[in-house]
């Protein structure tokens, strides 16, 4: 055998990488649209998160952590340790939410080094190949569609209740509330593969809007005052919550919660715990910062960071100051665990371990960056915040002293010029060094052996239209607005593409009574019979880059993209 394995190597062959057993098993956490002050332990007195106040009391906790303002760009940080619009991620949705499929991911660095790797809930990277979870490192998956439960790419008729999700790429019936399904299937991959070493990523859909939980979680809260939709989405976190206490116990009755890295963080700051609301008494808690979601403020960037690994010393309940951000998540994991990065190179973030373990002073003189773009195109200076210890400079005319202004309320950038233009100036370089990714354009595969069939949707319609049709109820609702799926042909061959304007099963008729294709500088029209379903067209295509633009002439005579497409090599 031994020697079997000798004539291996010497032909050139590699082995699968074997991760030791006292390696540490790996779980990240992140929750959306959970802030800072979304955790009881955060000094929040009426969110009720028992079970996350525990974990904070048991962890190393990251007081100043930072991720980007919205969903996609902070995932696509944390999976590769680089800025997020490096990765060609800047928006949520028209196409700018798909990530590099040439990225070299957390998920892969632990593939490679011997893992079992597995993930649940929310992705929001991209649907199609090859930029699903299943390309880009995970063993397993078992995901929703889009950036959120109900979203256009979800399965149709989702409502966090009872749903069809994928698993490892195929639709299967659910029963149950979202957030409990996902963590019920990641406690059965973790107590599968509890013998050997396995990395974890749980991504909950909860508590993004719609605010949609069972009444049990958010009546409570509306008896305290509380208004809607504040208590439904804080009923949601307690639901996080309950299910976090699942699995730590899960883990305490596997006997691995010593030899596990547990992570607990968020994707954005609070979209709806941090302000009153009209129907309620309750003020609303942010712990002392401002604003929510999608600002460049620090309420909209930065949120909780627990991380617990008892083996690893990493526990007590100790804050660490040290500015820090998404970035880090990587290449401190990769130390943590002694896995080798071949792109170590080329990651945006620093090892946290130094701090972690009670270095105060390395990584003090960092400036990290952050900017909430949404746009199809970047646009410089466009809200943005750099983020030194003390200094916090945003859109080139507001400057911050965090330490003495933590609610960001006196602007100094008159009093401290100097200040402002070493900010500026790191702004300036760092927007230089994102340069070449703004002309990126991440395109969705179709015909590939690894994905058949594509489905497209209009959530990734590459437009101009703040009207983007991205959710279900615009499709119900008949919204009108256009743009082009950007494709990479797998092979010169005829392809067919099937317009819809409901998804298969729900087996609807058009609303629409001519269609028409744009793509490879073919233009084709066709007419659509009263009670079709479909309209079905056979295209030759080139290999490579195409653009596919389409036009459904509606009965009124508007004119619309057609809001599904699939996609099939002949």
């Amino acid at each position: 055998m031994h020697r079997f394995l000798i004539l291996l190597v010497f032909a050139g062959w590699t082995l699968p990488a074997m991760a030791k057993e006292s390696q540490p098993n790996v779980i990240v956490v992140i929750t959306d649209d959970q802030g800072y002050g979304d955790v009881g332990a955060h000094g929040n007195s009426m969110i009720q998160t028992p079970n996350l106040d525990v974990l904070h009391s048991q962890s190393v906790r990251l007081t100043d952590y930072h991720v980007d303002p919205t969903c996609s760009p902070t995932r696509s940080a944390l999976m590769t340790g680089r800025y997020s619009t490096r990765t060609g991620v800047w928006h949520t949705i028209m196409g700018r939410s798909l990530m590099n499929s040439q990225e070299y991911t957390v998920a892969e660095v632990f593939r490679d080094g011997g893992y079992t790797t597995g993930m649940f809930g929310k992705w929001h990277l991209g649907d199609n190949y090859p930029v699903r979870p299943q390309d880009q490192g995970f063993d397993y998956t078992f995901i929703h569609g889009g950036g959120g439960v109900g979203q256009g790419p979800d399965y149709w008729g989702n409502d966090y209740f009872d749903d069809t999700y994928w698993r490892n790429g195929k639709p299967e019936a659910q029963t149950g509330y979202c957030t409990d399904v996902w963590f019920n299937d990641a406690l059965k991959f973790i107590e599968r593969n509890r013998k050997k070493p396995f990395f974890a990523y749980i991504s909950t859909n909860a508590p993004h809007g719609p605010y949609l939980v069972a009444e049990k979680y958010s009546d409570p809260y509306k008896e305290k005052g509380v208004g809607s939709p504040q208590a439904e989405f804080y009923g949601m976190v307690e639901n996080i919550d309950e299910n976090m206490g699942k699995l730590m116990a899960k883990l305490d009755e596997l006997k691995i919660a010593d030899n596990t890295i547990l992570i607990f963080t968020t994707d954005n700051g609070s979209a709806a715990g941090w302000r009153p609301t009209k129907n309620g008494t309750w003020k609303g808690f942010n712990a002392g910062m401002r604003a929510g979601k999608g600002s460049n403020f620090d309420g909209g960037h930065r949120v909780p960071m627990f991380i617990r690994w008892p083996n690893g010393e990493l526990t007590g309940g100790r804050d660490v100051d040290t500015l820090c951000a998404h970035i880090d998540v990587l290449p401190t994991l990769a130390e943590l665990c002694a896995l080798e990065d071949v792109r170590a190179s080329d990651r945006d973030g620093e090892s946290l371990k130094s701090i972690l373990y009670g270095d105060k002073e390395s990584l003090r003189d960092r400036i990290l960056t952050v900017h909430s773009q949404r746009v199809e195109n970047v646009e410089k200076y466009r809200n943005y915040a750099v983020m030194s210890e003390r200094w916090r400079l945003l859109n080139q005319n507001q400057l911050y002293d965090i330490k003495a202004d933590p609610g960001q309320e006196n602007n100094v950038f008159e009093k401290h010029p100097d200040v402002a233009k070493k900010l500026s100036d790191a702004y300036e370089a760092w927007w230089k060094s994102l340069s070449p990714a703004f002309d990126m354009t991440v395109r969705i595969g179709v015909g590939y052996k690894a994905q058949p069939e594509s489905l497209l949707h209009s959530h990734d319609w590459h437009t101009n239209n703040t009207n983007t049709p991205w959710h279900q109820n615009h499709v119900m609702s008949g919204a009108i607005g256009n743009g082009y799926w950007a494709l990479d042909i797998a092979e010169n061959a005829k392809y067919q593409i099937e317009l819809r304007r409901w998804p298969r099963h729900v087996d609807k008729a058009m609303d629409a009574v001519s269609a028409t294709i744009e793509i490879g500088g073919q233009s084709i029209t066709q007419e659509i019979p009263a009670d079709a379903t479909s309209v079905v067209f056979e295209v030759e295509l080139q290999q490579g880059a195409n653009d596919l633009l389409t036009k459904m002439k509606l009965k009124d005579g508007k004119v619309r993209g057609s809001y599904f497409a699939y996609l099939k090599k002949q």
